[in-house]
């Protein structure tokens, strides 16, 4: 028996300007859970897609169950036995669970003796089978898009399962799932792995990684940096690794004072009457606020009625004492209000645009001539500044977005916000899905920015980022405020007494 399922010898990969891979290795053995860790553009989902034929590798070998192998698409690799679930989700809401897990592989029949048609009785009853296999109690023939986005990522999940895969990737497969989901997922990989499945794992949270993995790859700017049993990791060892630095202090030292009140919502009540209702708080000049809350708390749903996205119904919004009407972003932009928004993928980038758009496309009207022409040269102007400023790393000005890191990509949207100069910026789930050394340098942006004296609402489901980074903590249970805790008091204990906190 291969002692290696599956071995990736000296992958190398070049796009135009970066060299994604640099001779990277993996080794996965048969009935383990394998992580692949390293910052955003490391080149974990390089060479994943390179694996699964997305990508056609530039130099390297693959050998599968010890033969060598050429994989030039994704369906040679799901016939071999490789399934990928991908941190980027591409659903089709307009059809059932079952036909998006059978997408491209609909089982057949003929009627008439020889017209091939769709068998969706057997279809339906495969798809029945496969979830309950998987623990999943939805209906096949529901229709896709009336699932949440972690329902959604449940049922690429199971689609994965359904291709009797012997190897599966999974790519930050649990950033948009609940806790509850988080724990089916772990039982399913358990039950895969019992059968003798190999499991890649990419996810940048560590307790995670130390918990479902047994061993542990590490990549860095590309490169092979070492593979190790996951018992003899820690936390630290691996954002050491990771980084090829020790981060003593994961969150920045802060020299922000607080000063006087700015920024004030009264009696705030959103047209839903399952959302937020009758909230009130105020923010000071320079201050961080977090706002904390387990999942439905509606924290996201009413930041994005503060900057009018969403209908409300009663309530107030006042500005230095001003009151403030705002009915849509236009007028939160307006009155010196910008929103980073939870899903950058799907309501922040946009993708086939270059960094240069998405960085001025907020701005534009601040470098017209004449108020009719774009002067191009003051808008290169300002991309350029941004992308030094927040150290953007990119080949160009003109390189697409979406070509770019998670973490490069949040920096590319905080300073399109900045070119409009706000006093005060929202801020939901700011460092999600983003590595620990990414991480680091959007906390430093934003100390910096709590420093110059903006006002920061910061959303965060991860206990230690609102403690580490908040000046006080606000805390949210079923659509209202259930308290607020000082920055240096703030526990996980203290902050999820208010979260549970239901009338």
């Amino acid at each position: 028996m291969q002692e290696y399922r599956l071995e990736m010898r000296d992958v190398s990969k070049s796009f135009p300007g970066v060299k994604a891979l640099d001779h990277a290795q993996l080794r996965l053995r048969p009935g383990t859970v394998h992580a692949l860790m390293g910052e955003n553009g490391a080149g974990k989902s390089t060479l994943m897609k390179c694996m699964f034929g997305i990508y056609k590798m530039d130099e390297g070998e693959v050998y599968f169950e010890g033969n060598k192998v050429d994989i030039n698409d994704p369906m040679e690799a799901l016939n071999m036995g490789i399934a990928m679930v991908h941190q980027e989700l591409q659903p089709i809401p307009a059809r059932t669970v079952g036909e998006n897990i059978f997408l491209g592989r609909y089982p057949m029949k003929k009627i008439l003796g020889f017209i091939p048609v769709v068998d969706h009785k057997k279809m339906y009853e495969d798809t029945a089978e496969l979830l309950k296999k998987v623990r999943m109690d939805f209906d096949p023939k529901q229709l896709l898009g009336e699932l949440s986005v972690s329902q959604m990522q449940s049922v690429e999940i199971a689609k994965a399962v359904s291709a009797n895969c012997k190897v599966l990737i999974l790519d930050e497969p649990t950033s948009s799932l609940t806790q509850n989901e988080v724990e089916a997922l772990f039982r399913i990989i358990e039950d895969l792995k019992a059968e003798g499945v190999s499991i890649v794992y990419i996810s940048h949270k560590m307790d995670e990684i130390l918990q479902i993995s047994d061993e542990v790859t590490i990549m860095r700017d590309g490169q092979y940096i070492g593979t190790w049993p996951s018992h003899e990791l820690t936390t630290d060892s691996i954002i050491t690794k990771m980084v090829g630095r020790e981060l003593t202090n994961l969150y920045p030292a802060r020299e922000n004072v607080p000063g006087d009140i700015v920024f004030e919502v009264e009696n705030f009540t959103s047209i839903n009457p399952h959302s937020f209702r009758n909230v009130s708080f105020q923010l000071r000049k320079g201050e961080i606020l977090g706002v904390g809350g387990l999942v439905g708390a509606q924290r996201t749903e009413l930041m994005e009625g503060i900057f009018g996205i969403r209908s409300h119904t009663t309530g107030t919004i006042k500005y230095q004492g001003k009151v403030m009407n705002i009915n849509r972003p236009k007028d939160a932009i307006d009155n010196g209000i910008a929103m980073l928004t939870e899903d950058r993928r799907l309501t922040g980038i946009m993708g086939v645009l270059s960094i240069a758009d998405n960085i001025s496309i907020s701005s534009l009207q601040n470098y017209l001539d004449y108020n009719i022409l774009i002067n191009n040269k003051k808008v290169e102007e300002l991309v350029l500044k941004n992308i030094e400023k927040m150290n953007i790393k990119a080949p160009s000005s003109k390189t697409q977005i979406k070509s770019l890191s998670g973490g490069n990509q949040q920096k590319v949207l905080i300073g399109r916000w900045l070119a409009n100069n706000p006093d005060v910026l929202i801020l939901d789930e700011p460092t999600r899905g983003i590595d620990v050394g990414a991480k680091y340098e959007i906390y430093c942006i934003i100390a910096d920015l709590a420093k110059q004296g903006k006002s920061i609402i910061m959303i965060s489901s991860e206990m230690s980022e609102l403690i580490g980074m908040s000046d006080r903590v606000m805390v949210m249970c079923d659509g209202r405020v259930t308290g607020f805790i000082n920055g240096k008091e703030a526990t996980q204990e203290n902050i999820m007494e208010l979260a549970t906190k239901f009338e």
